[in-house]
Protein backbone atom coordinates (compact mmCIF):
# COMPACT_ATOMS: atom_id res chain seq x y z
CA UNK A 1 0.00 0.00 0.00
CA UNK A 2 1.29 3.46 -0.90
CA UNK A 3 2.16 6.00 1.82
CA UNK A 4 -0.90 7.90 3.08
CA UNK A 5 -0.46 11.62 3.76
CA UNK A 6 -1.96 13.39 6.76
CA UNK A 7 -3.24 16.01 4.36
CA UNK A 8 -5.33 13.38 2.58
CA UNK A 9 -6.75 12.15 5.87
CA UNK A 10 -7.80 15.72 6.71
CA UNK A 11 -9.57 15.89 3.37
CA UNK A 12 -11.29 12.56 4.05
CA UNK A 13 -12.51 13.68 7.48
CA UNK A 14 -13.80 17.01 6.12
CA UNK A 15 -15.82 15.32 3.38
CA UNK A 16 -17.10 12.69 5.84
CA UNK A 17 -18.31 15.42 8.19
CA UNK A 18 -19.85 17.61 5.51
CA UNK A 19 -21.07 14.84 3.16
CA UNK A 20 -20.76 17.46 0.47
CA UNK A 21 -17.66 18.02 -1.64
CA UNK A 22 -18.43 21.69 -2.26
CA UNK A 23 -18.79 22.58 1.42
CA UNK A 24 -15.76 20.49 2.34
CA UNK A 25 -13.67 22.28 -0.32
CA UNK A 26 -14.73 25.68 1.05
CA UNK A 27 -13.84 24.56 4.59
CA UNK A 28 -10.44 23.33 3.45
CA UNK A 29 -9.82 26.39 1.24
CA UNK A 30 -9.04 24.29 -1.84
CA UNK A 31 -10.71 23.87 -5.22
CA UNK A 32 -13.47 21.28 -5.55
CA UNK A 33 -11.84 19.30 -8.39
CA UNK A 34 -8.56 19.12 -6.44
CA UNK A 35 -10.41 17.75 -3.39
CA UNK A 36 -12.13 15.12 -5.51
CA UNK A 37 -8.79 14.05 -7.02
CA UNK A 38 -7.18 13.77 -3.58
CA UNK A 39 -10.01 11.59 -2.26
CA UNK A 40 -9.71 9.32 -5.30
CA UNK A 41 -5.96 9.09 -4.73
CA UNK A 42 -6.54 8.19 -1.07
CA UNK A 43 -9.05 5.50 -2.03
CA UNK A 44 -6.53 4.12 -4.50
CA UNK A 45 -3.73 4.12 -1.93
CA UNK A 46 -5.91 2.46 0.71
CA UNK A 47 -7.42 -0.01 -1.70
CA UNK A 48 -11.01 0.69 -0.57
CA UNK A 49 -13.83 2.98 -1.64
CA UNK A 50 -14.56 5.55 1.08
CA UNK A 51 -17.64 7.27 -0.36
CA UNK A 52 -20.65 6.42 -2.45
CA UNK A 53 -21.45 9.52 -4.46
CA UNK A 54 -23.71 10.59 -7.28
CA UNK A 55 -24.93 13.95 -8.52
CA UNK A 56 -27.33 14.39 -5.58
CA UNK A 57 -25.66 12.90 -2.52
CA UNK A 58 -22.50 11.71 -0.84
CA UNK A 59 -22.43 8.96 1.79
CA UNK A 60 -19.80 6.94 3.59
CA UNK A 61 -19.28 3.36 2.55
CA UNK A 62 -19.00 0.77 5.35
CA UNK A 63 -15.21 0.91 4.90
CA UNK A 64 -15.25 4.72 5.10
CA UNK A 65 -17.36 4.66 8.26
CA UNK A 66 -15.00 2.13 9.84
CA UNK A 67 -11.89 4.14 9.00
CA UNK A 68 -13.27 7.55 10.04
CA UNK A 69 -12.67 7.28 13.83
CA UNK A 70 -9.15 5.96 13.24
CA UNK A 71 -8.42 8.85 10.89
CA UNK A 72 -9.63 11.36 13.48
CA UNK A 73 -7.45 9.71 16.11
CA UNK A 74 -4.38 9.86 13.88
CA UNK A 75 -4.98 13.53 13.09
CA UNK A 76 -5.49 14.32 16.76
CA UNK A 77 -2.22 12.62 17.66
CA UNK A 78 -0.43 14.48 14.87
CA UNK A 79 -1.80 17.83 16.11
CA UNK A 80 -0.80 16.97 19.68
CA UNK A 81 2.71 16.09 18.49
CA UNK A 82 2.97 19.43 16.72
CA UNK A 83 1.80 21.31 19.81
CA UNK A 84 4.25 19.46 22.04
CA UNK A 85 7.09 20.14 19.64
CA UNK A 86 6.16 23.83 19.64
CA UNK A 87 6.29 23.91 23.43
CA UNK A 88 9.63 22.10 23.58
CA UNK A 89 11.16 24.49 21.09
CA UNK A 90 9.71 27.53 22.83
CA UNK A 91 8.59 28.70 19.42
CA UNK A 92 5.08 29.84 20.24
CA UNK A 93 4.68 33.57 20.73
CA UNK A 94 2.61 34.68 23.74
CA UNK A 95 1.50 38.28 24.38
CA UNK A 96 1.36 39.27 28.04
CA UNK A 97 -0.12 42.47 29.47
CA UNK A 98 0.20 43.81 32.99
CA UNK A 99 -0.82 46.67 35.29
CA UNK A 100 2.31 47.51 37.27
CA UNK A 101 3.71 44.25 38.65
CA UNK A 102 5.54 41.41 36.90
CA UNK A 103 7.28 38.38 38.42
CA UNK A 104 11.01 39.20 38.55
CA UNK A 105 11.87 35.78 37.06
CA UNK A 106 9.26 35.86 34.28
CA UNK A 107 11.75 35.41 31.43
CA UNK A 108 13.66 32.53 33.01
CA UNK A 109 10.48 30.69 33.96
CA UNK A 110 8.91 30.86 30.51
CA UNK A 111 11.97 30.64 28.23
CA UNK A 112 11.67 26.88 27.70
CA UNK A 113 7.98 26.86 26.79
CA UNK A 114 7.17 30.03 24.82
CA UNK A 115 8.43 33.36 23.58
CA UNK A 116 6.65 35.71 25.95
CA UNK A 117 6.38 39.31 24.73
CA UNK A 118 5.44 41.81 27.44
CA UNK A 119 3.04 44.36 25.99
CA UNK A 120 4.24 47.94 26.29
CA UNK A 121 0.77 49.33 27.04
CA UNK A 122 0.50 49.41 30.84
CA UNK A 123 -3.22 49.70 31.61
CA UNK A 124 -5.64 49.22 34.54
CA UNK A 125 -6.77 45.75 35.56
CA UNK A 126 -10.23 45.92 33.97
CA UNK A 127 -8.72 47.08 30.67
CA UNK A 128 -6.13 44.29 30.55
CA UNK A 129 -8.72 41.63 31.37
CA UNK A 130 -10.95 42.93 28.55
CA UNK A 131 -8.00 42.84 26.13
CA UNK A 132 -7.44 39.16 26.90
CA UNK A 133 -11.14 38.49 26.33
CA UNK A 134 -11.14 40.19 22.91
CA UNK A 135 -7.90 38.52 21.79
CA UNK A 136 -5.64 41.58 21.91
CA UNK A 137 -3.56 39.74 24.55
CA UNK A 138 -3.05 36.07 25.32
CA UNK A 139 -2.37 36.57 29.03
CA UNK A 140 -2.57 39.39 31.54
CA UNK A 141 -1.53 39.91 35.14
CA UNK A 142 -4.31 41.90 36.78
CA UNK A 143 -6.86 42.04 39.60
CA UNK A 144 -10.16 40.36 38.81
CA UNK A 145 -13.31 39.22 40.55
CA UNK A 146 -15.22 36.01 39.98
CA UNK A 147 -17.93 37.92 38.14
CA UNK A 148 -15.33 39.41 35.78
CA UNK A 149 -14.07 35.94 34.87
CA UNK A 150 -17.59 34.69 34.17
CA UNK A 151 -18.65 37.76 32.21
CA UNK A 152 -15.53 37.85 30.03
CA UNK A 153 -15.10 34.10 29.57
CA UNK A 154 -11.73 33.98 31.33
CA UNK A 155 -9.87 31.67 33.67
CA UNK A 156 -7.41 32.73 36.35
CA UNK A 157 -4.64 31.44 38.58
CA UNK A 158 -2.95 33.18 41.48
CA UNK A 159 0.45 34.56 40.50
CA UNK A 160 1.13 37.19 43.17
CA UNK A 161 -0.25 39.01 46.19
CA UNK A 162 0.51 42.31 47.90
CA UNK A 163 -0.11 42.89 51.58
CA UNK A 164 -1.17 46.52 51.70
CA UNK A 165 0.02 48.88 54.42
CA UNK A 166 -0.87 52.38 55.58
CA UNK A 167 1.12 55.60 55.34
CA UNK A 168 0.88 58.09 58.19
CA UNK A 169 2.23 61.39 59.50
CA UNK A 170 4.56 61.51 62.46
CA UNK A 171 6.94 58.94 63.88
CA UNK A 172 4.58 56.23 65.15
CA UNK A 173 5.28 53.01 63.23
CA UNK A 174 3.14 50.67 65.34
CA UNK A 175 0.50 48.37 63.86
CA UNK A 176 -3.03 49.67 63.47
CA UNK A 177 -6.42 48.10 62.86
CA UNK A 178 -7.89 48.17 59.37
CA UNK A 179 -10.98 49.96 60.62
CA UNK A 180 -8.81 52.86 61.81
CA UNK A 181 -7.47 53.78 58.37
CA UNK A 182 -8.69 55.93 55.49
CA UNK A 183 -8.96 54.57 51.97
CA UNK A 184 -9.00 56.82 48.90
CA UNK A 185 -11.68 56.38 46.22
CA UNK A 186 -11.19 58.34 43.01
CA UNK A 187 -13.89 59.79 40.75
CA UNK A 188 -11.94 58.65 37.67
CA UNK A 189 -13.47 55.23 37.11
CA UNK A 190 -11.63 54.84 33.80
CA UNK A 191 -8.31 54.59 35.60
CA UNK A 192 -9.37 53.38 39.04
CA UNK A 193 -12.41 51.13 38.48
CA UNK A 194 -10.85 48.02 40.04
CA UNK A 195 -9.30 49.90 42.96
CA UNK A 196 -12.56 51.68 43.71
CA UNK A 197 -14.48 48.39 43.86
CA UNK A 198 -11.86 46.98 46.21
CA UNK A 199 -11.69 50.10 48.40
CA UNK A 200 -15.46 50.47 48.69
CA UNK A 201 -15.83 46.87 49.87
CA UNK A 202 -13.01 47.34 52.38
CA UNK A 203 -14.79 50.39 53.78
CA UNK A 204 -18.17 48.68 53.88
CA UNK A 205 -17.09 45.33 55.33
CA UNK A 206 -14.13 46.23 57.56
CA UNK A 207 -15.13 49.75 58.55
CA UNK A 208 -12.26 51.71 57.03
CA UNK A 209 -13.29 55.27 56.19
CA UNK A 210 -13.79 56.07 52.51
CA UNK A 211 -12.34 59.40 51.37
CA UNK A 212 -13.56 60.63 47.97
CA UNK A 213 -10.99 62.36 45.77
CA UNK A 214 -11.01 63.60 42.18
CA UNK A 215 -7.36 64.22 41.37
CA UNK A 216 -6.12 60.70 40.54
CA UNK A 217 -3.95 60.71 43.65
CA UNK A 218 -4.50 57.10 44.71
CA UNK A 219 -0.76 56.81 44.19
CA UNK A 220 2.20 59.04 43.35
CA UNK A 221 3.42 62.28 44.97
CA UNK A 222 -0.10 63.69 45.29
CA UNK A 223 -1.06 60.64 47.36
CA UNK A 224 1.41 61.78 50.02
CA UNK A 225 -0.30 65.19 50.07
CA UNK A 226 -3.58 63.41 50.87
CA UNK A 227 -1.85 61.55 53.70
CA UNK A 228 -0.73 64.87 55.14
CA UNK A 229 -4.27 66.29 54.93
CA UNK A 230 -6.10 63.25 56.30
CA UNK A 231 -6.54 62.86 60.04
CA UNK A 232 -5.93 59.11 59.93
CA UNK A 233 -3.34 56.87 58.23
CA UNK A 234 -4.16 56.17 54.57
CA UNK A 235 -4.05 52.76 52.89
CA UNK A 236 -1.55 52.54 50.06
CA UNK A 237 -2.48 51.00 46.71
CA UNK A 238 -0.72 48.15 44.87
CA UNK A 239 0.79 50.74 42.53
CA UNK A 240 2.56 52.32 45.51
CA UNK A 241 4.02 49.19 47.05
CA UNK A 242 7.64 50.06 46.31
CA UNK A 243 7.43 53.86 46.44
CA UNK A 244 9.94 55.63 48.68
CA UNK A 245 8.33 57.59 51.50
CA UNK A 246 9.05 61.28 52.13
CA UNK A 247 10.97 61.85 55.39
CA UNK A 248 7.91 63.26 57.20
CA UNK A 249 5.80 60.13 56.61
CA UNK A 250 6.04 56.57 57.95
CA UNK A 251 4.80 53.13 57.03
CA UNK A 252 2.43 51.33 59.40
CA UNK A 253 1.39 47.69 59.15
CA UNK A 254 -2.36 47.05 58.93
CA UNK A 255 -3.78 44.22 61.06
CA UNK A 256 -7.14 42.90 62.24
CA UNK A 257 -7.34 41.98 59.44
CA UNK A 258 -4.25 41.99 57.24
CA UNK A 259 -5.36 43.45 53.92
CA UNK A 260 -4.31 41.64 50.72
CA UNK A 261 -4.57 42.47 47.03
CA UNK A 262 -4.25 39.50 44.65
CA UNK A 263 -2.70 39.38 41.21
CA UNK A 264 -4.22 36.89 38.77
CA UNK A 265 -2.79 35.51 35.58
CA UNK A 266 -5.81 35.37 33.26
CA UNK A 267 -6.40 33.68 29.92
CA UNK A 268 -9.39 32.85 27.73
CA UNK A 269 -11.42 29.84 28.85
CA UNK A 270 -11.44 28.67 25.21
CA UNK A 271 -7.64 28.84 24.91
CA UNK A 272 -6.13 25.63 23.55
CA UNK A 273 -2.68 26.68 22.35
CA UNK A 274 -0.03 24.66 24.12
CA UNK A 275 2.41 27.56 24.42
CA UNK A 276 -0.09 29.78 26.23
CA UNK A 277 -1.19 27.03 28.62
CA UNK A 278 2.41 25.99 29.25
CA UNK A 279 3.31 29.61 30.08
CA UNK A 280 0.47 29.66 32.63
CA UNK A 281 1.85 26.53 34.30
CA UNK A 282 5.42 27.84 34.20
CA UNK A 283 4.42 31.10 35.89
CA UNK A 284 1.92 29.79 38.44
CA UNK A 285 3.08 26.33 39.50
CA UNK A 286 4.56 26.46 42.98
CA UNK A 287 3.29 29.96 43.80
CA UNK A 288 1.49 28.78 46.95
CA UNK A 289 -1.13 30.88 48.75
CA UNK A 290 1.23 33.81 49.58
CA UNK A 291 -0.42 34.34 52.97
CA UNK A 292 -3.87 35.18 51.62
CA UNK A 293 -5.52 32.22 53.37
CA UNK A 294 -4.18 33.01 56.83
CA UNK A 295 -6.92 33.31 59.50
CA UNK A 296 -6.30 37.06 59.84
CA UNK A 297 -6.12 37.85 56.11
CA UNK A 298 -8.82 39.77 54.22
CA UNK A 299 -9.86 39.49 50.58
CA UNK A 300 -12.98 40.85 48.88
CA UNK A 301 -15.83 38.34 48.88
CA UNK A 302 -15.72 37.81 45.10
CA UNK A 303 -11.95 37.47 44.90
CA UNK A 304 -11.26 34.23 42.98
CA UNK A 305 -9.09 32.97 45.86
CA UNK A 306 -11.34 33.93 48.79
CA UNK A 307 -12.23 30.92 50.90
CA UNK A 308 -15.96 30.15 51.20
CA UNK A 309 -17.69 31.48 54.28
Amino acid sequence: MACVELRQLRYFVAVAEELNFGRAAERLLIAGPSLSQQIKALERDLGVRLFDRDRRSVSLTPAGAALLPHSRELLGRADDLKRRAGVLSGSQSVRLGYVNWLPPDLSSRTAAVARVHVDAWVAPSHTQAARVADGSLDLAICWVRGEDLERLGLRARLIGADRLYAVAKGADTSELRARDIDVLIDDDVTSWASWNVYAEELAQIIGARAVRISDGAVTGPAYFDHVRRCTRPVLNSPKGQTASLPPDLVRREVVAPKVYWTWSLVWRASEDRAGVLAAVDALCDGVGDLGIHAPDAWLPADDPYALPG
